[in-house]
């Protein structure tokens, strides 16, 4: 049954080795420290993202489009403004909005996935135990505290737990985790020790991280949602009114997917 679900996920795991491989590389090549070459991993990155977006449905792609505005307007807030987290060069990397698309574009794919939907239970457990052991450790033997890190994985449980899109979430702990060790390991960014927004101290990178992805994943899930009720409601208006408009093209047909 494993083996067929495997096997069932191939598209899936191929977004997932895709996208791991490529924060690899794009953070590994990022480490060089050269501005142009920072650069030209944005423009490849945005190759990447819609090379992997043309076999998704229009849904999918409107919460990419979604993900992507919420988390760059996010990291201009929390790393630009109130410098949380400060990246090498003291600015929002050229890779940032296409990165953050195929980090929702993932998570969603594995969550999608038969193999996640028939390991659900074995995930779930693995994911909270590893960042409950993650966060007791930040707040006891850490030399950097990590109240934070604790804080975050305790808003992340009941998100899991009773949230509308379990797998989504836990599938996002794989995937960011994987970043955010990558990233501080190689000083691509630097968390800085005490939070400015809420002065409570953070590890490099916090233990419970993924919680504000999960926030990305929220947003992109449910505001997609929203606009395409909202175009549906005027679409069955305007369809009342000789000479209304329509919605556009790509707007129809992610309200039918």
């Amino acid at each position: 049954m494993l083996l067929k679900a495997i096997r069932a996920s191939s598209k899936e795991l191929f977004i997932a080795t895709v996208t791991f491989m490529g924060i690899a590389l794009c953070l590994y090549v990022d480490s060089f420290h050269d501005l142009e070459l920072q650069n030209a991993v944005g423009r490849c990155g945005w190759v990447v993202l819609i090379g992997l977006l043309i076999w998704e449905t229009n849904v999918v792609r409107l919460q990419v489009l979604i993900a992507m505005m919420f988390a760059t307007a996010g990291e201009h807030f929390a790393s630009g403004m109130m410098q949380g987290y400060i990246y090498y060069f003291q600015n929002i990397p050229a890779y940032i909005p296409p990165g953050h698309g195929m980090v929702y574009l993932t998570a969603v794919a594995l969550a999608r996935s038969p193999v996640f939907q028939l390991l659900q239970r074995q995930i779930t457990w693995f994911v909270l135990i590893t960042m409950a052991l993650w966060s007791l450790w930040g707040v006891t033997l850490a030399e950097r505290s990590d109240w934070l890190g604790m804080i975050l994985f305790l808003i992340y449980i009941p998100c899991v737990i009773w949230g509308r899109s379990p797998l989504v979430y836990l599938a996002a702990f794989f995937v960011t985790t994987h970043l955010e060790l990558i990233g501080t390991s190689l000083q691509t960014w630097t968390w800085v020790p005490i939070d400015p927004t809420f002065s409570i101290s953070q590890g490099n990178p916090p233990s419970g991280v993924a919680t504000w992805y999960c926030l990305v994943d929220a947003v992109a899930l449910g505001g997609a949602s929203w606009l395409i009720s909202q175009w549906q409601r005027l679409r069955t208006c305007t369809a009342k009114i000789k000479g209304g408009f329509e919605p556009p093209e790509w707007i129809r047909v992610a309200a039918e997917d």
